[in-house]
């Protein structure tokens, strides 16, 4: 599994916009090969900041099959004019993983 993690900053004022994008957005994304599920989290700090986690099965989900395909065309209108600067994107795979309510 591969992690996608993108730092958002939304233009300030524009965050409920931003959200209600999303959420038509949100759509495609999950309907791409490979994609295993997404969360939005809201920075508590500063309210136009965003880290979008996205789980792909591998890193070309993500960079091939979902970045060059027709949808994400769809994403990118819907999403991108929001950004101001455009997000920095990486991938990350689990080096060790445990539960935490297990002692």
């Amino acid at each position: 599994m591969i992690l996608e993690i993108a730092q958002l900053q939304v233009k300030p004022g524009e965050a409920d916009a931003f959200e209600a994008a999303f959420a038509q957005a949100q759509s495609i994304i999950a309907s791409m090969g490979g994609y295993q599920g997404h969360e939005l989290q809201r920075c508590l700090e500063n309210d136009h900041h965003y880290m979008l986690l996205v789980r792909w099965a591998t890193l070309e989900d993500h960079t091939v099959g979902f970045r060059q395909s027709e949808p994400y065309q769809a994403w990118r209108k819907l999403l991108h004019h929001f950004y101001d600067p455009f997000p920095t994107v990486l991938h990350y795979s689990a080096i060790e993983s445990k539960n935490q309510n297990k002692p």
